[in-house]
Order: structure tokens, then sequence, then C-alpha cells
């Protein structure tokens, strides 16, 4: 063959390179699209789950079985001269009795078996009304009182009637006697506002959350009021007016570790020092606070270097141009248009340390408060401590209001990170 009869291969221009990639390079970034998407949808679905699972679990907590009941104030149970002490608990059975046809309170153990229909603090409900008005005693008043908790959980079906007797904790002649009350139209099921106003209670139908949220606001006022200033100052310090040299260097390190401490560590530092050292009281929110404080620190610091980071160069340059001083500077043009963003991350920070629960554990507010706290030094609970306490007690009403305080608690921490949402797009400033 000759030279001119051999084909030749076209050389490929960039162009024709290009072209030849593009189908591969668009399926790449499909396949890369899908994969976000799928990631946000799996992403929902977990969340989904999980409120849907605390949403069926604690919805019944928020309605709580109520009996109303003619209760007739014996004076031969109830003396004037007696007050507030009297018998309280004889004269509800009475009323359960008067209400229950064809049940005989003359045995001890049938009065008990009535008895325990009712809450055992449906006595202290009613020796609250006749110690504020002694002139009830000798009459019939109409009381609605909360019903026990297997009694509850019958009403809200998570008893079974048709489960074998052995297997459930209430025979069917307390489920009769039940049933007949709700056939006479004494049962009612309003809701349960004692969650929220009751504070903590061993018994489930009489637990609520009012001591715990009450904690909870006072640690954080504590922690705002310290890590709010400390914070602002340090980060104002580190960004404006600290030489730039190896110690600055060491102390912005530092501050972004203590930021990726575990919370337990803070919990550790706090029982020994502040109980310890300081002598400060256990379950105290003024601990706890102190506590909250030294973890949401490093988070304010690091967001209002951001903040200070992100006004511009020139309204520095503008204003010392003016003759004002490095501190008119820093408090009179720089800290205001940040202070949205400072706001921000305070928030966030609070949020953070809203759910904290290890820390909280380690200085005792996961003690038994039956009373809410009057101020930072008395014992207290906080709401994750709460949670924990009601995840680990045995009666299945505890349950329901376990999964209840879950949603309190998420209710808080979403509303606390949309106040900042809303902040940030309200007084963010565009450059």
């Amino acid at each position: 063959m000759t030279e001119d009869a051999i084909p030749m291969t076209p050389q490929l221009t960039t162009l024709d390179r290009v072209q030849a990639s593009l189908g591969r390079r668009r399926r790449k970034e499909r396949l890369l699209r899908a994969s976000g998407l799928l990631a946000i949808l799996f992403a929902f679905a977990m969340l989904g789950a999980l409120f849907l699972s605390l949403i069926s679990t604690g919805h019944s907590a928020f309605v709580q079985t109520h009996a109303t009941l003619e209760v007739y104030v014996d004076p031969d149970e109830i003396r004037e001269d007696r007050l507030p002490r009297g018998g309280f608990d004889e004269v509800l059975v009475a009323a359960l009795g008067r209400a229950l046809d064809g049940v005989a309170l003359d045995e001890r153990s049938t009065r008990r078996r009535v008895g325990a229909i009712l809450s055992n603090g449906a006595q202290f409900q009613l020796r609250d009304r006749v110690a504020a008005d002694p002139s009830l005693i000798g009459q019939t008043i109409t009381l609605t009182v909360p019903v026990s908790d297997p009694y509850d959980q019958l009403n809200k079906g998570a008893i079974d009637p048709d489960t074998p007797e052995a297997n459930r904790r209430l025979d069917d002649d307390q489920i009769a006697m039940f049933t007949q009350l709700q056939a006479a139209g004494l049962i009612s099921t309003p809701l349960n506002w004692g969650l929220l106003v009751n504070a903590d209670s061993r018994f489930p139908e009489l637990a609520g959350l009012k001591g715990a949220l009450i904690g909870s606001a006072w640690a954080l006022i504590v922690c705002f009021l310290i890590s709010f200033p400390l914070g602002i100052g340090a980060a104002i310090y580190l960004e404006e007016l600290a030489p730039r040299n190896r110690f600055s260097t060491l102390i912005e390190v530092n501050i972004n570790n203590l930021a990726a401490v575990p919370s337990v560590v803070y919990g550790l530092l706090a029982l020994s020092v502040f109980i310890g050292w300081f002598g400060l009281p256990r379950s105290a929110p003024l601990v706890g606070g102190m506590t909250l404080a030294l973890m949401t620190m490093p988070t304010i610091i690091i967001a209002t270097r951001a903040a200070l980071k992100a006004v511009p160069a020139s309204i520095r340059e503008a204003a010392l141009g003016l003759g004002a001083s490095r501190q008119q500077v820093v408090f009179g043009h720089v800290l205001p248009l940040a202070m949205p963003g400072i706001l921000t991350g305070t928030i966030i920070g609070l949020a953070q340390a809203l759910g904290e629960t290890a820390p909280l554990l380690l200085i005792g507010m996961n003690a038994f408060i039956t009373s809410a706290p009057d101020g930072p030094l008395s014992s207290a609970t906080a709401l994750p401590t709460q949670i924990f306490i009601w995840a680990d007690s045995p009666e299945r009403g505890f349950a329901s209001r376990t999964s209840a305080a879950i949603l309190v608690l998420l209710g808080f921490l979403i509303t606390m990170n949309a106040v900042a949402v809303f902040l940030r797009n309200k007084l963010e400033r565009k450059w």
C-alpha cells in the first residue's frame, strides 16, 4: 500500500472532548442531586418517626381521667376544730359507695378496693376545699377528682378488659365498678393541666412538670447572666483588642477545644469546684446554671467572634478616621452591628444548655422534689433530669408522661431556635 492509502485518525479537539464527557458529567450530577435528596428525605423520615413515636406514646398524658362525685361532708368524720385533719378518705369512699349500686361497704377490704379507684391526691383536694371554707361541713358538694393510675390506664385503653385476669392489674370486679361509673356519666377525660401546674409525685396521675420548668428557668437565667457578658467580653478582647501573638493564639485554640469537650466533664468540674470547694448546695439551680454557663461560654465566644468578623473593616476605619477611640469604635459602631449574630449564637447556646442532662445529674438535680423551687438556692430538677427520673420509674403511667415531657422539651427547643432564626432574619444587616 502506498502512503496516501493509509487511513488517518482525526485529531480530537478540546470541544470534542468536552462534548464527549458531558453525558458522564451530567449523570454524575444527577446522581449527586439524587443522593442529596435521598439524604434529606431520610433525615425527615427519621425525624417524623421520632415525633410519631413520641406523640403516639405521650398524647394520652395530655388528658387525665376524672370522677365527678356528690360528696356529703360528714360531720362525724370531719370536724371544724380538727381541720385540716379528718376522715376525708372515708368521706370519698362513702360517696363512691352511693354511686355504685350493689356494692356493700361493710367489709374493710371492700372499702379499700373501692377507695383505690380514686387517686391518693383526691382526699387532699377535698381537704383543701373544706379547710378553705369550713361551712361546707354537713353539706353535699360536687367534687371532681382524678382517678388512680390503673383506672386511668383502663379508661385510655392501655388495659384491655379481654386480657386474662391474671395478666392485668385490675380484676373483673374492679373493671365492673369502673364501668358502672362510666355508665352513670361520672367519668370524664379533660385536658391534663396538672402536667404543667403540678410538681413531681410518686403517683403518675398527680405528677407534673412545674418544678422542672421553674428549675430549668432559674438555671437558664443564671447561665445567661454569667455566660452572656463574660462571653461577649472575652470575644471582644480576643477579636478587637488582643495583640496577635502566641499567647492569644493559645487562648483561641483552647476555647475551640473547650467547645468540643463532653458535657459530663463540666459536670465533674462543677461537682469538684462548686460543690466540693465552694460548698454550694446540691440540686440547686444556681449550681446548675453555673455549670451550664461554663459549657455555653465557648459557644458564645465563638459565635460573637464570628459576628464581629462579619462587620466590614471600613466601619472601623471610618470611625477611626473621624477621631473615635478604639473603645468608641468597638462599643459604638462594631458591637451594635454585630449584635444580631451575637444574640442568635447566644440563644442557640442556651437551647443546647436546656437539653443537657449529664452535668445536671452529676450535681444532683435529679432528686425527687415534690414542690416547686422558690429561688435559685432551693432544691430543684430540670426538664432533662425530670425526663430521666420518669423514664426510670416502674409505673406504667410514667411511660406516657416521659414522652409528653420530651414533647414539652422539644417545644421549648424549637421555640428558642425559631426565635434565633427570627432575630437573624429581622436584624441582620446586608453589606
